[in-house]
């Protein structure tokens, strides 16, 4: 079976007893994984419990889902970097299906990722539950920071438009390149900021507000994947169906996702 296609059907067939069969039936082998992210917190919790039941070992390169940067994930394999299993936005991920890069059989949803909003240890927490009670938050905020990701061409774009605030916090409202919103509200340089919540959670020293009300969300899905002439399909296949296991959604929600069922 030289088709990567039909090498990958045949292994789809092998006994879908129950993922934990499934994880200790695997050839030990080391996985290549390019992770984005939003659901980087998850999979460093999840990965090495894998690892360990498992017997297998993951050399993990993170990286963003698209850009130009030369860590995206696009940018990686374009370059012939190693890959069995790729995990990344669920639209960036079908652009490479598309491409015929990835194998569309293979994909796996794993998990919505929302925006949050943020303020630094000790300030007040605004009550953000509404459209109205968000739209008065961002009026009267001195300074408001977000992504320079898809959460935050959002709100740049559509989030003020959408509450009529556009001109009334644009001298004020700016996109943070490179590094967590989080830690731009932690050292006080900005009063609020808004990111995905996954990435909103684990910086110290800011304090998580709530998410922004379901009606203004922009949800962003993250479903993973194996890569054409990945070399280790079987054992990759384990641990994407692991990732997406009901057993492991307790520890996905912990790190600020939600589970793709949810409503």
């Amino acid at each position: 079976m030289r088709n990567p296609l039909l090498k990958f059907c045949a292994t789809a067939l092998v006994a879908t007893a129950a993922v934990a069969a499934n994880v200790h039936n695997v050839q030990a082998a080391e996985l290549h994984v390019m992770s984005s992210g939003g659901f980087t917190a998850a999979y460093k919790v999840l990965g090495p419990r894998f690892a360990s039941t498992s017997g297998n070992t993951l050399a993990t390169a993170l990286g963003p889902s698209m850009g130009k940067s030369p860590e995206a994930i696009p940018n990686r394999l374009a370059r012939g970097e190693p890959a069995d299993a790729v995990i990344m936005v669920g639209y960036a991920l079908d652009d490479l299906i598309k491409q015929g890069k990835v194998i569309p059989e293979s994909r796996v949803e794993l998990a919505d990722s929302r925006i949050g909003m943020v303020v630094r240890d000790g300030a007040a927490k605004p009550d953000i539950s509404t459209a109205e009670g968000l739209k008065q938050v961002l009026l009267h905020a001195k300074s408001i920071a977000y992504s320079d990701s898809a959460s935050g061409v959002y709100v740049e774009r559509e989030l003020f438009r959408k509450l009529g605030i556009e001109e009334q916090v644009k001298s004020k409202a700016k996109m943070i390149p490179r590094i967590p919103v989080a830690s731009v509200v932690a050292n006080g340089d900005y009063e609020i900021g808004f990111q995905q919540v996954s990435e909103l959670l684990p910086v110290k020293g800011a304090t998580f507000v709530g998410k922004i009300p379901e009606s203004l969300q922009s949800v962003t899905r993250f479903a993973a994947g194996i890569p054409v002439g990945a070399q280790h399909p079987r054992e990759a296949k384990a641990l994407l169906d692991y990732l997406a296991s009901p057993d492991v959604q307790a520890d996905v929600k912990a790190t600020g996702l939600d589970s793709v069922s949810a409503h």
